[in-house]
């Protein structure tokens, strides 16, 4: 079967945890960023991870390496300016023989490996995929004065999680657009959107949080331990 590339993007500073880099600090006796990594490194689709972070991390990400036991080819590649140019770089350093690429934040370590299968799955499929989980609660928009200027239909409204996952030329080229225009972009799916690549959405209904603030770090905790 075509290879799978895993690009993890771990290159922020996590500054709104306010404890440090967020994805090594401790969660069930490992890293954060160690659960993530250990996830895809055993799915067995992945044929490559590709690891996106800042200079100074790397020492960190080596010895990380050794002490979760990587049974798949990894390397890390170096972070930019903003996430969209972190996804470009790991994106780019993939094995051009990959048929599928897909990108994950380095915070989210609870994908349920059905999930990131059913996303393989579809995006193989029809070029692009992503985990999504529909909105529930009542969505209202700001006046920008803390006061309620109206109410969202929040019908066919959904949250986007990751992984988010393409074919590899489709990706390039949906990227490599945004680029060219100069567009600002928060996530990968909306670089397709602005090539005209329709993205299929899939529904998780398994907890996949993304570790945000402090408070995250217990429930995330707890998730991990209950698998």
């Amino acid at each position: 079967m075509p290879g799978v590339s895993i690009v993890i993007v771990a290159a922020g500073s996590g500054s709104r945890m306010g404890r440090g880099d967020k994805l090594f600090l401790d969660v069930g006796g490992l890293p954060l960023i160690g659960h993530t990594w250990q996830r895809f490194d055993q799915l067995p689709e992945t044929s490559e991870i590709i690891i996106v972070t800042r200079d100074d991390a790397r020492p960190q990400f080596k010895e990380l390496a050794k002490r979760i036991g990587t049974g798949k080819p990894w390397r890390l590649e170096a972070g930019g300016e903003e996430r969209q140019d972190s996804v470009w770089n790991g994106v780019n350093a993939t094995a051009a023989d990959s048929e599928l690429v897909a990108i994950q934040d380095g915070a989210r370590p609870c994908t349920p490996h059905s999930a990131i299968e059913a996303a393989l799955a579809a995006a193989r499929e029809t070029g692009a995929a992503v985990l999504a989980k529909r909105v529930s609660d009542t969505l209202k928009r700001g006046d920008g004065q803390e006061q309620i200027a109206g109410t969202i239909d929040r019908e066919n409204v959904w949250a986007v999680q990751t992984p988010q996952v393409f074919r590899r030329e489709i990706i390039l080229a949906a990227l490599a657009k945004v680029r060219d225009e100069g567009l600002s972009i928060t996530d990968d799916t909306a670089a397709c959107e602005a090539l005209g690549q329709a993205v299929k959405l899939i529904e998780c209904d398994t907890p996949n949080p993304k570790a945000t603030t402090p408070a995250d770090l217990p429930y995330i905790e707890s998730l991990l331990a209950g698998e």
